[in-house]
């Protein structure tokens, strides 16, 4: 097999680049350095590698875990990760079960008649579950329905309790794009050495970093970035030098959630969150702020911690993103 790049990997596979850099940076995989080429190149053993952890996260095998288990011949590591994978997937199917039967109770007393009060009264849905415990399912008793609440929110959608409702202020911005592979490590070099050229977190401590990617294309979740803006907060005086610009950003509502394990799939959870709220509604594509060389108005992905993760070095096992999905709240003849 042939070298493949970073960029032929992440669709190959359809995980990001920045994913796959992560992983390097950890330890899990190992890119091959070729002095005559400009890019991060993967080998044979590279990619088996990556099979492998993707299969096991697949398996939500957390990363430190799957660290363990390919870089020992200890098989009882992977026996411990994977009996304590199995207790918590069982008890995810004994919740399930128990939901899905208590629903088919519901519309059993819908068919027969009763009132949706009546049914989602609180001393009739415990008769339910009881019923259900004795003779519908295998139910282990000590299970409460608090825990199998919880086990529901884990399914497929994030809680209310899982979003934060944030107000971004206005703000000048110094803002840096790249386009083509790579584009995400570009312009974090290029708003790295902006901010060790001027000093900034000097005289701007509280700084904050915001990226995006801006393809004017539609780019699926997991495939890499064509067009990426990354800024940085400044002083609105503060001079910014090509190639970076200088943005005003107006400010706005977001719906917040921090990225969990690099799963990019957490902005379609976070979309479906807002598209299916009583309170806000979607404003992603509304501008702003005004910019003639990428799209405005999108989404963004923040750095959190910004000051620490400079001061560190900016290495990548230190980066923790929070997901901001642009909102507003719905009008009152929506709310009817």
């Amino acid at each position: 097999m042939e070298l493949q790049t970073i960029s032929q990997v992440s669709k190959q596979f359809s995980v990001s680049t920045r994913t796959l850099r992560y992983y390097e940076q950890i330890g899990l995989i190992t890119p091959v350095k070729k002095e005559d080429f400009a890019y991060r190149v993967y080998d044979v053993d590279a990619i088996m590698r990556l099979r492998q952890i993707l299969i096991l996260r697949k398996l939500r095998i957390p990363l430190k875990q799957i660290s363990g288990i390919l870089q020992s011949e200890d098989m009882r590591i992977a026996i411990e990760a994977f009996e304590s994978n199995l207790v918590e997937i069982e008890d995810e199917i004994t919740a399930l079960s128990t939901i899905r039967s208590i629903v088919k109770v519901f519309i059993e007393h819908l068919n027969l008649g009763s009132g949706m009060f009546e049914v989602l009264d609180d001393e009739g849905l415990l008769e339910i579950a009881d019923s259900l415990t004795i003779s519908k399912i295998n139910f282990k008793e000590e299970k409460s329905m608090e825990q199998l609440n919880q086990a529901s929110e884990k399914l497929s959608k994030l809680a209310d309790k899982d979003v934060r409702i944030v107000y971004l202020p206005p703000m000048t911005v110094a803002a840096a794009y790249a386009s083509g592979e790579g584009c995400e490590g570009k312009v974090a070099d290029m708003i790295a050495q902006f901010v060790d050229q001027n000093g900034l977190l000097k005289i701007k401590p509280d700084a904050r970093s915001f990226g995006f990617d801006c393809s004017k294309e539609s780019v699926a979740i997991g495939e890499p970035s064509h067009v990426y803006e990354l800024w940085v907060s400044i002083p609105e005086d503060l001079e910014v030098a090509a190639p970076l610009v200088k943005r005003t950003f107006d400010g706005g509502l977001y719906a917040a959630h921090v990225l969990r394990t690099w799963d990019f799939q957490d902005w379609r959870l976070l979309r479906d969150w807002v598209e299916a709220s009583e309170k806000y509604d979607n404003d992603w594509n509304s501008p702003r702020w005004t910019s003639v060389e990428t799209l405005a108005g999108q989404g963004f992905e923040e750095t959190l911690n910004f000051y620490n993760y400079i001061q560190n070095g900016a290495k990548m096992e230190d980066l923790q993103l929070d997901l901001l999905f642009p909102i507003k709240e719905k009008s009152q003849e929506n709310k009817l």
